[in-house]
């Protein structure tokens, strides 16, 4: 089982610097840094360290990952922030449980004692309305449905439509805003009643950097982009 680690980056030098050298080389078969434009350092750190960097060319992490797709390896796919939000010890816990068998394995903000020192009161509202509503609507048992460490086969990409325009135009056009497609891959695997599970992990505040959140234009989408698939994907 071959494992890509992708390591989302945007002017996050300092968490660069202090999360990357946690991060045992030998836990995954390659280790892509997935860069947004950083004009801090960012790039040129990564490279230093022996990173295969690869710097998005079209606005919205969706599209960054559908660009980074040729270059990722193996049945497995781990998405990572180096910002201080996740916990790299975490990365071996993912691994394990994925090979178990699971589709994709969650590591949750909320489950048993887990907490999140990112949040602030919206945010963590947000968060808990918007996992309530996946697993009313879809049939999830989800507590962090929205959160972008986790692992899951690298072939439900395709096999979900997360990579299609059509599954996002219409909520990013009416919201005048790029969304990434986390929420969304976690709607369609309940969907498909696919092999899920999460472990809980804390989210530790961020280091440096600016939190790159569009809270009112994100919720929005994510929001009707839940209520859409009701009627939408099959």
């Amino acid at each position: 089982m071959k494992i890509t680690l992708l390591v989302l980056a945007w002017n996050e030098i300092e968490g660069m610097k202090a999360i990357m050298p946690r991060i045992e080389k030998n836990w995954c078969d390659r280790i892509i840094v997935l860069d947004g434009g950083s004009t801090d350092g960012t790039i040129e750190y990564a490279k230093e360290q022996g990173y295969f960097v690869h710097v998005q060319k079209k606005r919205g992490i969706r599209n960054a990952y559908c660009e980074v797709l040729p270059y990722i390896e193996g049945d497995i796919l781990i998405t990572f922030s180096p910002d201080g939000n996740s916990i790299p010890e975490l990365i071996p816990n993912l691994i394990e449980k994925m090979r178990e068998g699971y589709d994709m394995v969650i590591v949750s903000r909320y489950l048993d004692d887990a907490k999140s020192e990112d949040d602030d009161i919206i945010t963590a509202f947000g968060n808990w309305l918007f996992t309530k509503t996946v697993n009313i609507l879809h049939g999830g048992h989800y507590t962090d449905a929205m959160v972008l460490y986790r692992a899951y086969k690298t072939k439900l990409i395709k096999e979900l439509d997360l990579d299609k325009d059509e599954s996002y135009n219409l909520p990013e056009n009416l919201f005048q805003t790029k969304i990434s497609w986390e929420p969304l891959l976690s709607v369609r695997a309940a969907k498909r009643k696919l092999k899920v599970t999460e472990i809980s992990g804390d989210e530790p505040p961020r280091i440096g950097g600016e939190r790159k959140l569009q809270i009112l234009r994100w919720g929005a989408a994510y929001y009707f982009q839940f209520i859409r698939e009701l009627f939408f994907w099959k």
